[in-house]
């Protein structure tokens, strides 16, 4: 446990230990909501993460639960103070603009030691230089009419902020990234832009950021599963799981879920091309739009 981590990531720690020690001692949700004279929706809402808990409900839930040991009371004490803890990300100019889903990703990358993503469309946002995420952003913006001119900004901001996060840190994580061959031919925003956001992804690559490999057309069947994000938050099989579409996204922690996602980016890998045809690829590309730039 360490006092730098987010509150997302110490809720995540917190439910789950409160879960295991109500299974070890065989009690269902129902028996301990009677004997601490709750509801059962304000136990379920602890298990899931869904609320902080209060210092005293903490003591006596612990209490119906028989842990007493001295030092876990105390890490969980702790945990429960952290998971109350405001971020940068509660700002509320953010936190209005922002999805439940994307407020639980910020803190999870800023604690995670390992990312895994696929991306079957575009640059995963995270890795977008400034002008190709705000031409994205445009897209909603003016095309669809899904994001206001405010909302607009604020994700930019965010996202910007995401890069940092994750890449700029002292620890940053290992990033194992998936891209559908397609997305290196799909021109977001015009040549230019995403010859300089292809020359960026290359530059993360060579400084050991991101390893990359490309999913060929060949395997085009893979692409049906749309983008997610596997988080490793470092303990043993303590995964977390984000999903998007069109209009939803979420942080799923169910394990049959993330067990499946985590089996289909390791055959997805496994089938991709190897890091250095990858990279020869990318190149490929970036010389094909630099020339059609010229001309």
């Amino acid at each position: 446990m360490s006092s730098g981590d987010s509150p997302a990531v110490a809720r995540r720690r917190l439910r789950l230990a409160l879960r295991r020690s109500r299974e070890a001692h065989e009690l269902t949700q129902g028996q301990v909501a009677e004997a601490l004279d709750w509801s059962l929706s304000k136990v379920q809402r602890i298990e899931s993460g869904e609320v902080t808990v209060s210092s005293t409900d903490l003591r006596a839930l612990l209490q119906t639960l028989g842990v007493t040991d001295r030092d876990t009371v105390d890490q969980l004490a702790q945990d429960a103070r952290t998971s109350r803890r405001r971020g940068w990300w509660d700002q509320s100019d953010y936190r209005s603009q922002l999805t439940n889903g994307m407020l639980q990703l910020l803190q999870f990358e800023s604690q995670a030691t390992a990312i895994r993503c696929f991306s079957s469309t575009m640059i995963p946002g995270v890795l977008q230089t400034r002008e190709h995420a705000d031409a994205v952003f445009e897209f909603w913006n003016r095309d669809l009419a899904e994001m206001s001119d405010e909302q607009r900004a604020v994700r930019l901001e965010v996202r910007m902020r995401r890069h940092s996060q994750v890449f700029d840190r002292p620890d940053p994580p290992e990033y194992l990234l998936v891209l559908d061959q397609s997305v290196l031919h799909r021109e977001v925003g015009g040549p230019e832009m995403m010859y300089e956001q292809l020359r960026q992804l290359l530059a993360h690559v060579a400084a050991g950021k991101v390893v990359l490999r490309i999913l060929p057309f060949t395997k085009g069947s893979f692409v049906m599963l749309g983008p997610f994000v596997i988080l490793d938050l470092g303990a043993d099989d303590d995964l977390v799981l984000y999903r998007e579409s069109w209009l939803k996204d979420e942080v799923v922690h169910a394990p049959e879920a993330l067990h499946r996602h985590r089996w289909m980016f390791d055959e997805m890998w496994r089938v991709s091309y190897p890091e250095e045809k990858s990279v020869l690829l990318v190149e490929a590309r970036v010389a094909a739009l630099k020339a059609a730039i010229d001309r």
